[in-house]
């Protein structure tokens, strides 16, 4: 349920930058020749609009999803997120504080685990901006 209400909350920035990214594009020249030679709007919206909206759309969502795994943790953290049995880093880094002096590789490795994750997934999400960025194409 946790994961569900993060992803209904998280929904809106994407409908957002998608509703921005058509908007912009439908002003664009490339609209304008598709409807010169006779395309209609559902075929200019699949063939042409979607597929070029598509690019930032990715990049947001893998730029999300550290988000959405820090909100779970977090949550966790305090106590509202994943109950245990179920594991969770927020869980195990709240466990590993309270034994932070007697054992502080409990705490050490889940948060050194949930850093490495958030950065891997950061730094893919600029790989995809890079690759995806038609400003950068030569």
């Amino acid at each position: 349920m946790l994961f569900l209400a993060i992803g209904l909350v998280a929904w809106v920035n994407i409908a957002r930058l998608v509703r921005g990214q058509i908007l912009s594009l439908k002003t664009r020249d490339f609209v304008s020749a598709a409807r010169a030679m006779g395309g209609m709007g559902n075929y200019i919206t699949w063939r042409h609009l979607l597929p070029n909206a598509l690019g930032p759309v990715i990049v947001s969502i893998t730029f999300n999803i550290p988000r959405a795994i820090f909100t779970e943790a977090a949550l966790s953290y305090i106590g509202i997120g994943v109950k245990p049995p179920n594991p969770s880093w927020g869980a195990m880094i709240q466990d590993g504080f309270s034994l932070i002096f007697a054992k502080p590789y409990m705490l050490v490795f889940p948060a050194i685990a949930l850093a490495l994750l958030m950065l891997s997934f950061t730094f893919l999400g600029d790989g995809l901006r890079d690759a995806l960025d038609p400003k950068l194409r030569r």
